[in-house]
């Protein structure tokens, strides 16, 4: 789940625990496939900034929060599931700039790679309007205008690749503590002043849509995969196997998982070996075996390219 504003009034499912601290709040959540936090930093009334750490597959969220919201999300690393109007998802990936009155916010969430980062914007729009034009009167951004602007029929915009995204967001990432609050404030106005010049039309490239048979299919494809990694499986005998043309399914395994059919197992293959030889006494010929390599130099070679060690290497100095 992204970040929301901390609002006045909401709900939230099982597994939520806030924690108030000074100058932040931290929000805790899990579930059965992990855990995730948001952790919470008021910029001006109404304004907060918050960074957003999710280690799960999924979150079923219960926020609802009152009143006219805008938020600018930033995804640094991992991948979400947006759904979207008309039974169809888009997803935001690294790099990505989501623009959202959290209208459908309340409901499951996905995670296709099991992990999302980022950094969340968020503004309780009458309350922020207020602050911000008291601390700078005559500041020329209207966060209704925006609003209205970049959210419409209650979709989120989702741009890649929009000019000056990466300069804005990544010296959030790492702050000194000493200076947060003073640029905290600089960084938002900064980032209002962008969204006041940013077209939402051709010019930047958009996230596609897919529909939900199609998503269904890819994700039931992959489960197929994973479920016993020493099978080899073609994407042209995936495709038909489950009713989708060969250039549908490729387009939107990538657009679900972020990467090719073939780059993603790969990588599947390799990060489920490194669990085993961190976490088990297991032989690594046989884990090779297990995660579908008979030649243990293959294996090898496969490891080290994906996780930059050999497996006996990498069980030396990651083992628990």
């Amino acid at each position: 789940m992204q970040g929301t504003p901390i609002p006045r009034s909401c709900k939230s499912g099982a597994g939520v625990r806030m924690v108030h601290g000074a100058g932040q709040d931290v929000i805790h959540v899990q579930s059965d496939s992990g855990e995730g936090t948001m952790t919470f930093f008021e910029v001006f009334p109404g304004v907060s900034l918050s960074y957003n750490d999710f280690h799960m597959d999924r979150y079923d969220s219960g926020f609802v929060v009152d009143g006219s919201v805008l938020c600018i999300d930033h995804c640094r690393e991992g991948r979400i599931e947006q759904p979207v109007s008309g039974g169809a998802y888009s997803y935001v990936a690294a790099g990505d700039l989501k623009i959202d009155d959290r209208t459908r916010h309340t409901g499951e969430f996905v995670l296709p790679l099991a992990h999302y980062h980022g950094i969340t914007v968020s503004f309780e729009i009458e309350r922020a309007a207020a602050s911000i034009e008291q601390a700078l009167g005559g500041f020329p951004v209207d966060l209704r205008a925006l609003r209205d602007r970049f959210c419409v029929g209650g979709d989120p915009l989702i741009m890649h690749d929009a000019p000056g995204v990466e300069h804005i967001f990544s010296e959030l990432y790492s702050v000194p503590e000493e200076i947060r609050s003073t640029y905290f404030r600089i960084k938002v106005l900064e980032l209002l002043l962008f969204l006041q010049v940013l077209e939402p039309n051709a010019k930047v490239e958009r996230r596609p849509y897919f529909y939900r048979s199609q998503v269904e299919k890819v994700k039931a494809a992959r489960d197929l995969m994973v479920s016993d990694l020493a099978v080899e499986r073609t994407t042209e005998e995936l495709a038909e196997r489950f009713g989708l043309p060969l250039t549908a399914f490729k387009s939107c395994f990538r657009g679900v998982y972020g990467m090719p059919l073939y780059a993603y197992i790969r990588a599947y293959r390799m990060e489920h070996a490194a669990s085993l030889l961190r976490d088990t006494d297991m032989r690594v010929a046989d884990i090779g075996l297990v995660v579908g390599y008979d030649s243990p130099s293959k294996f090898t070679a496969a490891f080290r390219a994906v996780m930059g060690d050999t497996p006996t290497g990498y069980r030396r100095t990651r083992r628990r």
